[in-house]
């Protein structure tokens, strides 16, 4: 993430700039067809389950997070607990007098296209220029006996394995208990109350918007509402009805009334009229959100409490239990603390916990099933947000951000959750052409071709969902892009993917072929003098000097793009002309060198170090992970021990994500223990602000400024190095346990994990060698699985599958 403070915004684009983007997304429209990812729209009643999809009492008790008191309104980014069906999202405090939820959908943006430059050639930064992510409303059921400090036995749990949220507590002999869940079939989020023992619930349900709007009672379907729009045009509404089978409900004024009831369910939707298409301007003219919203409430509503219950466990179940993971038994001890004391015990007594350690990957398994469904793809914050000012917008970030977000997918069984990310990059390859063409050479921009030329698309540091760009212009951003969407072919084999990514693909390469400077080196093993490619002045992010050529960051990333293009091409059978001239460029590509001085893999085409030697982010690294060209198994030593040596440099105290990009790397190197313990500082307890997992385990990023941030990427990196600790995969190679540290050797296993070339692979361990592995084909056809020095070759169809034992 960049530290940088944003721009002061200019004046909102007008109307000539959207005339001039919905003129060029009409003729881009046949190169790219929109991803169609569902917007706040009407949809077909879901299948109800026969049978009860519930887990039986005492299982799962390893995928739960539980608590001893619930989170205060002023805590809720730190101690809510989340829910969301990949569209909205909540934050549940769960106190038994005041129930709140921050309600937020990942399209409530301000903003917009943003193109108009400053004066210094890139674009404004602000939140009424390029926009940013907000809350949706606040939802509250105050129920005024049910004081907490009238409750005994409290008890609030995360249950990952279903997808709940649970409080419990006894009053005056009482059993209290409610459910809360953001059910995908149903379209809203759902809170449940039921008691057992004769009791009842007397109190009110609020609903109030975070911009100043009116809300208005529906008598007649004990209903609130209300419906606005932004300055950008961008209409939304939010919804909430309460049904009960005894007691009385109403509506009261701006409140639902409800009065001795012995069972409450409360129903909650929203959303906007944003829609995928840059030719409609992201917009849907004709929905009206506040209306659809009430219809979808009242439709949920008619439903019994158990039959919302039931549908959406067995939606989620559905993907959630694609996976298992086992890292070995944690002790009686450490299973009777809660989540927060026992993340403390974790850092204080430096004892591993490996149930807990496997949690954590649960969790954030349970964070992309709920915030990646459909729709936009996850940002800085995912769909939880505790205010409508969210550190830099809450956007979508190029140069580590999104990217890693989705590493985790297809590892862990979640490659449909993919599909936004992949959606979300074709809706706004159009506009992001546009700009690309019409102002990337701008005479101001000192990132623009020195050539002159230009073509295909590039993107900004900062992109929100408009097409707009935001902080600085990111040449690199459209590779690294990419590169990403090509793995997700890798582990999937997806032709239509590929088909639907190829534009993307091509509009990069062409944008390369205009950027890349020719350069006289002298060769380090020859002393001769020849001509390479190299990418014309960047920035490696995000430090050192913003005017470098050849940095290695950008060269990785064009190499890699150069090789999935041609590979995507042969594949689907298109542009074999420019392939072939795509080739000629990739052959001519300067590739990083060894610095005789640092001894580092070097940065920039310098062998000084121009930057910060800790710097978060290992843009230099790329080639190493995610990319292969440095690997310990194949890679010239010397290249491998520079890239090694940088890392170590880099030091192994840093924010979330930088440490968990640093676990990744080090799981590349077959470094066991730096990548374990780089995991592990990331399971410290962050405590006012400062880095680590908050009590809710959402990642904090500290400002030094006594509060923290929290950024997602670090819930998906971290289980993501896990998993490469565990599994290193390339097509036509699957190598087992390459860096298992010694915490988890004992015993362990995990199911459903994807290796790239079209496989899943089911695995497990003893005395940290392979007991079994099974590998099943999704659509790859021949591999060589590894582990102990060991290889068994491996040849299957499609749904095919072989266990293998032989590792010893």
């Amino acid at each position: 993430m960049n530290d940088q403070h944003p721009h002061p915004p200019a004046q909102p684009s007008t109307s000539t700039s959207r005339r001039r983007v919905l003129s060029l997304a009409a003729a881009v429209g046949s190169l790219t067809a929109l991803g169609g990812l569902p917007a706040f729209a009407a949809t077909a009643p879901p299948k109800r389950p026969t049978t009860s999809p519930m887990l039986a009492d005492g299982q799962g008790s390893t995928t739960r997070m539980w608590y001893r008191a619930p989170a205060g309104e002023n805590t809720m980014l730190e101690r809510a607990l989340p829910v969301g069906n990949g569209r909205l999202g909540a934050l549940v405090g769960n106190d038994p007098s005041h129930e709140l939820l921050f309600v937020s959908d990942a399209t409530m943006w301000t903003g917009g296209i943003n193109d108009v430059l400053e004066q210094d050639g890139q674009f404004p930064y602000g939140r009424t220029d390029f926009g940013s992510l907000t809350q949706l409303a606040h939802v509250t059921v105050d129920i005024p006996e049910h004081d907490l400090g009238t409750v005994n036995s409290y008890r609030r749990e995360l249950d990952l394995a279903q997808g709940l949220v649970t409080s419990s507590y006894i009053r005056s002999g009482v059993s209290f208990e409610r459910r809360v869940f953001a059910s995908q079939p149903d379209d809203v989020i759902v809170v449940q109350f039921s008691q057992r023992g004769g009791g009842h619930y007397t109190g009110t349900v609020s609903l109030d918007g975070t911009h100043g709007e009116t809300t208005s009672a529906d008598g007649a379907h004990d209903g609130l509402s209300f419906g606005a729009d932004f300055t950008n045009g961008l209409r939304y509404g939010a919804a909430v009805t309460a049904h009960s089978t005894s007691g009385s409900v109403t509506t009261q004024g701006s409140k639902i009334v409800f009065t001795r009831c012995a069972d409450l369910t409360v129903v909650i939707s929203g959303g906007t009229n944003y829609s995928p298409d840059a030719q409609a301007g992201y917009r849907d003219p004709d929905l009206d959100p506040a209306a659809l919203a009430r219809t979808k409430v009242r439709t949920a509503v008619r439903h019994s409490p158990t039959a919302l219950l039931h549908t959406h466990v067995a939606d989620y179940r559905d993907q959630f239990d694609g996976m298992q993971i086992s890292l070995g038994p944690s002790t009686a001890e450490q299973r009777a603390l809660d989540t927060w004391e026992r993340l403390k015990a974790r850092t204080q007594q430096d004892e591993p916990d490996p149930e807990f350690e496997a949690l954590y990957v649960q969790f954030g398994r349970y964070l992309m099933i709920s915030s990646s469904r459909g729709g936009l793809p996850v940002a800085l914050q995912g769909p939880w947000l505790d205010g409508n000012d969210p550190d830099w917008m809450g956007d979508y970030h190029t140069d580590i951000n999104i990217q890693m977000n989705y590493w985790m997918a297809d590892r862990t069984a979640l490659s449909r959750n993919f599909d936004a990310f992949t959606d979300y990059c074709v809706s706004q390859h159009p506009v992001w052409t546009e700009l690309t063409q019409s102002l990337f050479n701008d005479p101001r921009n000192r990132f623009r071709n020195s050539s002159g030329r230009i073509a295909g698309w590039t993107v900004a540091f900062s992109t929100n969902i408009y097409g707009g760009l935001g902080w600085w212009w990111h040449p690199s951003g459209n590779a690294w892009l990419c590169n990403t969407l090509w793995e997700h072919y890798e582990y999937t084999q997806d032709r239509q993917h590929l088909a639907k990514i190829y534009p993307l693909l091509h509009g990069a390469c062409e944008f390369w072929e205009t950027r890349l400077l020719t350069m006289t080196v002298t060769d380090a093993d020859t002393g001769k003098e020849r001509e390479v490619l190299v990418a014309d002045k960047d920035w490696s992010p995000e430090h050192g000097p913003q005017d470098a050529k050849g940095i290695t960051y950008a060269q990785e990333l064009v190499r890699d793009l150069f090789a999935h293009y041609r590979e995507a091409s042969a594949l689907l059978g298109r542009n074999a002309a420019y392939s072939k001239t795509v080739a000629g460029l990739q052959e001519r590509l300067y590739m990083p060198e060894v610095s005789p001085k640092t001894g580092w893999l070097q940065e920039w085409m310098s062998p000084d170090n121009l930057g910060e030697t800790t710097h978060r982010h290992l843009s230099p690294l790329v080639g190493l992970f995610p990319g292969d060209r440095i690997r310990p198994d194949a890679s010239p030593a010397a290249l491998v021990k520079g890239a090694t040596e940088l890392l170590t440099a880099r030091g192994m105290e840093n924010f979330g994500w930088a440490n968990a990009w640093r676990s990744l790397c080090w799981a590349r190197l077959k470094h066991a223990e730096n990548a374990y313990q780089l995991v592990i500082t990331n399971l410290r307890p962050s405590v006012d602000g400062s880095n680590g997992s908050a009590m809710n385990l959402f990642d904090i990023y500290e400002t030094g400024k006594g509060r923290g941030i929290f950024q997602i990427e670090s819930n998906f990196g971290t289980p993501a190095a896990v998993i490469e600790m565990l599994l290193y995969s390339r097509p036509g190679h699957i190598e087992l346990l390459p860096a298992l540290p010694a915490a988890w050797a004992g015993s362990g296993s995990v199911t459903g994990v994807g290796a790239r070339g079209g496989f899943v692979v089911d695995l497990s361990w003893r005395d940290g060698r392979v007991r079994e592995a099974t590998i099943r084909s999704v659509g790859g056809r021949r591999t060589t699985v590894t582990a102990g020095g060991v290889s068994h070759d491996v040849d299957l169809r499609s749904g095919e599958s072989v266990t293998l034992r032989n590792f010893r």
